[in-house]
């Protein structure tokens, strides 16, 4: 009788399992500030700031907590050495991709900040979310996931 061996990750794997945990924490900090922002502090950003986030479609939110959510338990997947990360991180890169790609390629955002201002953040964040789908369909393949 065959069964599905289980190996033990090298420590690398642990070290790129924190660190993606901690960048997720970062997006959950983030999408929280965002989503529970008070008009006091919309009205203090900047003018073009503040036109852009009151923009933004009604479904905008929906997208970023998938995007942060699903990259959280993504990297909580990794941790448990849970199968369901890389799943977990095609729909939260899949999300950031929607995201990114409204605010990024419908609005005039780079116009007007510049790519450094505007997309280089963006795409730093969708090229974290492909890493991590990618790092957990590795560790998938090697046999350090249940």
């Amino acid at each position: 009788m065959m069964t599905d061996a289980v190996v033990k990750p090298p420590r690398w794997y642990w070290v790129v399992a924190v660190a993606l945990m901690l960048w997720a924490l970062a997006g959950l900090a983030a999408f929280y500030s965002e989503a529970t922002m008070t008009a006091d502090a919309v009205a203090a950003m900047p003018d073009y700031d503040r036109k852009l986030y009151q923009s933004l479609p009604g479904w905008f939110n929906i997208v970023y907590a998938v995007a942060t959510i699903g990259g959280a338990t993504g990297a909580l997947a990794l941790l448990l050495r849970a199968r369901i990360a890389a799943a977990l991180y095609a729909l939260s890169t899949a999300a950031v991709v929607v995201q990114f790609g409204y605010v990024v390629g419908l609005t005039d955002l780079v116009a007007v900040k510049g790519f450094v201002g505007g997309a280089a953040f963006p795409l730093f964040i969708v090229v974290m979310g492909v890493v991590a789908f990618l790092v957990a369909r590795m560790a998938a393949a090697r046999g350090w996931l249940r």
